[in-house]
């Protein structure tokens, strides 16, 4: 049994006072881990989806935003997609309202070794291509 294995939703606390004790310069990640969280929100819905162990994908469900409505950027080690979505005066009054096209802000972090390579929106959907830098000393290299 590993030393992890042993922790579990009970001794939480305990975990985590190890964590803080053994630990130095990981107080800013911890506290953008655990202050960043917002579990109350699912909107827009996403996939993560692992192409391979250095290619990943972020796709975002976006029905009935414009290209020109959405905005996606990176800063301090967060990747943000955000929509800004204009109420229409002529839109009526709606008797089921299941497309929820609301304006959002969310946000992810990205390790250090991630990086934005690509970035596309078509019909709806928004595809974030996301890559791990594998710096040349650990890329792979076939010999024979």
């Amino acid at each position: 049994m590993t030393n992890l294995a042993r922790f579990h939703a009970a001794n939480l606390p305990e975990l985590m006072e190890r964590i803080h004790k053994n630990s130095i310069g990981m107080d800013e990640y911890l506290n953008r881990f655990w202050d960043g969280v917002d579990i109350t929100s699912n909107y827009p819905p996403y996939n993560i989806v692992e192409v391979s162990n250095v290619e990943s994908r972020l796709e975002v469900a976006l029905a009935g935003f414009k290209k020109d409505e959405v905005h996606v950027f990176t800063e301090i080690g967060k990747l943000h997609v955000q929509g800004k979505k204009e109420e229409s005066e002529n839109a009526g009054t709606f008797r089921h309202r299941g497309v929820a096209a609301r304006s959002f802000d969310r946000v992810w972090t990205l390790s250090d070794d991630t990086e934005v390579r690509d970035v596309e929106f078509t019909d709806g959907l928004l595809v974030v291509r996301l890559g791990k830098i594998v710096p040349e000393h650990h890329a792979r290299k076939d010999y024979l």
